[in-house]
């Protein structure tokens, strides 16, 4: 199911927001939103929509970030005509070989950057840990930022993060903010075992957060996570949930939205091992998570692609987990089995066109190639025999290196049934050696 219709919402104004999280106050969404259900034209806004045209091609798109989601947003901007030029550390990055050029340097090299945006009509990113301080060269020198800073503010910091969502309504775990052991002890005993110690930057896949399920463990669970004392963590409740879903959204220049199908994705030690689409369901769960992934990237006036993770809770509820102001390995699948793919969709909002259609085409299913044992050069084996399994596709991200749980590509496959294609694609990627 898509969502595709006009809704009228009350506009959270980005700066009443930015004025909330300095604050640590939240602020609420009007609670009279009525859900919806894909893609629909513009949501009524607090104000005026950009007046900007679109960026047509050849213009050249700059994405800050050369991994394995630069490297697919580049292919889809060529499809569609356009120049791509990225900014990454390694300059043989996974991006590099869809790339007409990469400016070599850190994520924190605002000098790099602005070389990048001299050569570059629009710049996005491809992962949340680029510094605020690049994103304001390259806008100080004209050239726009999309999804936007807001965006990369809020997700840049788990702590920032949760208040964000209190503050337009959207449902989170119970958490505690904690600096010490006194607090969090103190904390533990409020919101009860089990829990996770979160640092509130630098950590995905899994990382930089510790399970605390025993008295016993609050002890050193500070000293596991590696921060000093003093240091804002974040304490959460770890909920028990039926299963894990995930809705891509995009919102372009106009302020229409279009959201795709939830994903259900099964997650292992932290890292996405696989997902499939349309998630098994309800209906109404459908259209929940739907309308609360729009109500979310609406709330960061976000323009382009924004992934929200959610927990679906035995009671049929749902609760945030994270956000992503980004294309995503949950949305692989809309490659080959949505009318528009979620990096196709990227490249039209950032670029001021109109969005595609969010559509599904068919179940698939997506499993992604996690590398095992120490750092070596990799050696790919068994991609004939992957793609000897029917109706499969393949995807290497030409990472030149192999390790424990590196992502190095993913397989995606289409079948009569979410679970078919899941079988699918389980037996094509055991045939994968790295």
């Amino acid at each position: 199911m898509s969502n595709q219709r006009n809704v009228p919402r009350r506009w959270i104004q980005p700066d009443a927001i930015e004025e909330a999280l300095r604050a640590g106050r939240p602020r609420r969404a009007d609670p009279g939103s009525t859900p919806v259900s894909g893609m629909r034209p513009p949501a009524r806004a607090a104000s005026p929509a950009p007046v900007d045209g679109p960026i047509l091609p050849p213009a050249t798109i700059g994405i800050l970030g050369g991994g394995q989601l630069g490297r697919m947003l580049g292919l889809a901007a060529r499809e569609l005509g356009y120049r791509v030029v990225v900014l990454d550390p390694d300059r043989q990055c996974p991006a590099a070989a869809v790339a007409d050029r990469v400016e070599v340097g850190s994520y924190e090299d605002a000098v790099a950057a602005r070389r990048l945006a001299r050569s570059a009509d629009i710049v996005t990113y491809e992962l949340e840990h680029v510094a605020l301080a690049v994103v304001d060269a390259v806008a100080a020198d004209g050239v726009p930022v999309r999804p936007g800073r807001l965006s990369l503010k809020v997700t840049q910091d788990r702590l920032e993060e949760r208040r964000f969502l209190e503050s337009i309504g959207a449902p989170v775990a119970p958490y505690r903010v904690v600096t010490d052991q006194a607090s969090l002890i103190n904390a533990a005993f409020q919101l009860d075992l089990p829990l996770r110690l979160k640092a509130p930057t630098g950590g995905y896949d899994g990382r930089d957060q510790v399970r605390i399920a025993e008295v016993g463990e609050l002890g050193n669970a500070i000293e596991r996570l590696g921060r000093p004392t003093g240091t804002r963590l974040l304490l959460e409740k770890e909920l028990p949930f039926d299963c894990e879903l995930s809705v891509v959204v995009a919102r372009d220049l106009d302020r229409s939205v279009a959201a795709y199908p939830p994903a259900r994705n099964r997650h292992d030690d932290g890292i996405l091992a696989e997902s499939v689409a349309p998630a098994p369901i309800r209906e109404g769960v459908v259209a929940r998570a739907q309308d609360l992934a729009i109500r979310i990237a609406e709330g960061l006036d976000a323009i382009g692609v924004v992934t929200v993770e959610l927990f679906l809770l035995p009671d049929g509820s749902l609760v945030v987990n994270e956000l992503a102001p980004r294309v995503h390995n949950s949305g692989h699948w809309t490659i080959e089995a949505a009318v528009t793919s979620q990096f196709e969709q990227h490249v039209r909002a950032i670029c001021g066109l109109p969005l595609g259609s969010p559509a599904l085409r068919g179940a698939a299913a997506t499993v992604n190639l996690l590398g095992t044992g120490r750092r070596r050069a990799a050696r790919l084996r068994g991609v004939p025999d992957a793609l000897r399994v029917t109706d499969v596709h393949l995807h290497l991200y030409d990472k030149r290196e192999v390790f424990e749980r590196r992502k190095m590509g993913h397989v995606t496959a289409l079948g009569a049934s979410p679970m078919d294609a899941l079988e699918t694609a389980r037996l094509a990627a055991s045939l994968v050696r790295l």
